[in-house]
């Protein structure tokens, strides 16, 4: 799994219900052919970054599927999740 792009966003919470900062990023993912995760039309990772007293982590994310815009039922495994929070917390310290 390669992230080829991305962007990043962050959220504001009118509520105030929520504690700490949060920031929605979008990555454009490749992944080989014989992936189970592979789609002709291309592969989105959306993620939600929670960030709170200096300690970011994964709230939530999903894969999607850019040819139909459907959420994927595939998740992440261990050291992916950490390569994607270490991507994560590189970018927002730019």
């Amino acid at each position: 799994m390669e992230i080829i792009n991305y962007e990043v966003e962050k959220l504001q919470d009118p509520t105030g219900i929520l504690t700490g900062e949060r920031y929605e990023y979008t990555m454009a993912i490749k992944v080989d052919e014989e992936d189970e995760l592979y789609r002709p039309g291309g592969l989105d990772l959306r993620l939600i970054l929670a960030v709170e007293d200096g300690n970011a982590r994964i709230a939530d994310y999903h894969f999607i599927d850019n040819g139909s815009e459907k959420p994927l039922d595939f998740a992440l495994d261990e050291e992916e999740e950490q390569e994607i929070l270490a991507f994560c917390k590189e970018r927002l310290a730019e």
